[in-house]
């Protein structure tokens, strides 16, 4: 199977209008309910979201990221997969159903008990789509997706949404996160043609398990540290601390995932595929660190910039306190477009073991960073998510220098002319909200004044992914003239 650059631009178009279509429509239901529900009922879900989170790391087990990599994949291989993740994922909800107690003792919560055992439920549904998702993937049929995703984010949300307003509180949450896994399992399995067949080949099983188990190492670390950070504020701070925290890292998360879920998927079958030629690998992933920059700088500034009025306009003036940990967590999120496609290209290029190391020595760092910051409080732990981010641009690239000739140095380089055009952007807009105008119409002003300036500065600078995107329209409006 070859994708070509037709192929692959379709894919990630239809991928990004899938999460896109999805995050905004959950975005929207998340400020429904942020304004229903109180921030220690988020916090509550939060806490148990930590554990849900590792247990979908390890119901996946790098395995689906070793269907994807495998050339040849068949239908045993998917099969195979398919039965050992849904078994899996049965265990893990026993483990959950049982130290419930455990976990609402640890953070002297005993109203954790039913929640955690309910929530669970989502496990065995997790693990049930998650080898279509795993199948869309491979074969880019992102269309698919779309529909599932969609559908399944109306359908929960408006359940979550209902029970909010009838005074259901952090059951309103729980009732949205099922429902969305359940919608997505049913919309999945009429709208994805792959079914499994009853087979499990241990033969195939021990393949792929030799290259998904180091993936799996790494994500689950990870996903473990990342958690940590939650579960360390919320047994030391209170639960709407952590709620704070979550939202602060939500809205920059909203884009980033939208935007990083959209590349990673689209550049690990990509890379994949390509593999033999490192040259050919090394420009793509030139290309793809140049335009993520070019997206996400700009709305990180913007976002830094219109912190304040963004978070009272959406959520109101008792989500006050989420203002500082947004602006600090965009800071954070300025390093991740440099390392996200050396990450890709390293496992694309069979070199699973390299990401287990590297994600070792990345979380002997996190950890350090975290025993000194928890202790002095929440906002030191934000930031020490930034000062980790920057530790990881060094780590991540390393290896890149030696396996593509793509050094620390040279991707640098490739993205700093974007951050200083949209760092260029972030001030011309700073001063909008200090007139005397409704929230809205500031981030009206701010919107349009800070697009434009940063789409002529990149012009006027001739910046070459704004080059780039406007060769590739001119490129289809001939295309589309010549058909006509």
């Amino acid at each position: 199977m070859s994708f070509t650059r037709g192929t692959v631009i379709k894919s990630f178009l239809w991928k990004w209008f899938e999460r896109l279509s999805a995050q905004l429509i959950q975005f929207v239901v998340t400020i429904v309910l942020a304004r229903l529900l109180l921030p220690s009922e988020y916090g509550i879900i939060a806490l148990i979201a930590i554990f849900i989170q590792l247990c979908d790391v390890i119901i996946d087990g790098g395995l689906n990221t070793a269907l994807i990599q495998k050339k040849n994949a068949d239908n045993n291989d998917f099969s195979t997969i398919f039965f050992f993740s849904l078994g899996l994922s049965v265990v893990l909800y026993a483990i959950m159903f049982f130290c419930a107690p455990v976990i609402a003792h640890f953070y002297e919560q005993p109203e954790l008990v039913p929640v955690v055992r309910v929530l669970s439920l989502s496990l065995p549904l997790y693990a049930f789509n998650s080898i279509q998702r795993a199948y869309v993937s491979k074969h880019m049929l992102f269309q698919r997706l779309f529909y599932s995703s969609l559908g399944a984010v109306v359908l929960s949300g408006a359940i979550g949404i209902f029970m909010a307003y009838h005074g259901y509180g952090v059951w309103a949450l729980v009732g949205q996160n099922i429902s969305s896994q359940l919608f997505t399992t049913i919309i999945m399995w009429f709208t994805v043609r792959w079914r499994p067949v009853l087979v499990f080949s241990k033969e195939r099983f021990a393949g792929l398990f030799n290259y998904g188990w180091k993936i799996f190492g790494a994500n689950f670390i990870t996903s473990l540290f990342v958690n940590i950070r939650k579960l360390v504020i919320g047994k030391f701070y209170t639960p709407a601390s952590l709620a704070y925290y979550e939202k602060g890292d939500q809205l920059p998360g909203l884009v980033m995932q939208n935007i990083f879920t959209s590349i990673q998927t689209i550049l690990l079958p990509t890379f994949s595929e390509e593999q033999d030629d490192r040259k050919h690998v090394k420009a793509m992933m030139r290309r793809s660190t140049k335009l993520s920059c070019f997206v996400i700088y700009p709305l990180m500034v913007g976002m830094i910039v219109a912190a304040k009025p963004l978070v009272v306009f959406l959520l109101t003036e008792k989500w006050l306190p989420v203002v500082p940990f947004v602006q600090i967590l965009c800071i954070a999120n300025f390093f991740r477009p440099i390392t996200i496609s050396n990450w890709e290209a390293i496992k694309a290029l069979g070199y699973s073991g390299t990401t287990l190391k590297l994600e070792i020595v990345k979380k002997v760092v996190d950890i350090v960073i975290l025993c000194v910051t928890a202790f002095i409080s929440v906002y030191a732990v934000a930031w020490g998510c930034v000062l980790f981010n920057l530790i990881c641009v060094f780590i991540n690239l390393a290896p890149n220098k030696k396996l593509l000739d793509y050094g620390v140095a040279e991707q640098v380089k490739d993205a700093v002319p974007t951050l200083l055009i949209a760092l260029a952007m972030g001030v011309a807009v700073y001063w909008v909200q200090l007139l005397n105008i409704p929230n809205i119409l500031i981030l009206i002003i701010q919107l349009v004044l800070g697009a434009t300036v940063y789409a002529g500065l990149s012009y006027a600078f001739k910046e070459e992914s704004m080059m780039y995107i406007l060769e590739m329209i001119k490129q289809n409006k001939s295309k589309i003239h010549l058909k006509r």
